[in-house]
């Protein structure tokens, strides 16, 4: 089923429009509305020089994790580690940051633009343990193509 979403992960982000926000909100739309245990999807961002995330385009329920210190839950984790996080139960993760009672489940993939970690993709769900490799690497490849756009 993720095979199958690539090329128009890279239609999206191929298009001639030049909006990088609205190439971002429609991946994370077309991820939400095409895989059944993926409700919440977005993306995070460095700001700046900060040692901080941003929130950017995202899919789902509203959050009030709009800014996440380097380090805090699990995308400041992978902004300090630079590798994937998968996390199949997210009550055993003490660095947790609830942001809504029905997750049950998170994978945070890096987003790389010349080797240096900007960002990151992040998907929540409220289904426990649906995450696979094909997961990992299917959200490799999106922030591959997203990092072409930067």
């Amino acid at each position: 089923m993720l095979h199958q979403l690539k090329p128009k992960v890279s239609d999206i982000l191929n298009a001639s429009d030049n909006d990088i926000q609205a190439k971002l909100q429609a991946v994370c739309t077309l991820l939400k509305d095409s895989v059944p245990y993926y409700d919440w999807v977005g993306f995070y961002f460095r700001n700046g020089t900060k040692e901080e995330l941003i929130l950017g385009p995202y899919a789902g329920e509203p959050t009030d994790h709009t800014v996440i210190p380097f380090g805090k839950g699990i995308c400041g984790q992978v902004a300090v580690s630079n590798q994937n996080f998968v996390v199949p139960d997210v009550k055993a993760q003490d660095n947790y940051i609830a942001c809504s009672l029905t997750v049950k489940s998170e994978i945070v993939v890096p987003l790389f633009v010349d080797g240096e970690n900007i960002g990151q993709i992040d998907i929540d769900s409220n289904t426990l343990d649906p995450f696979t490799e094909e997961d990992e690497r299917f959200l490799e490849f999106v922030n591959q193509e997203v990092s072409k756009i930067y």
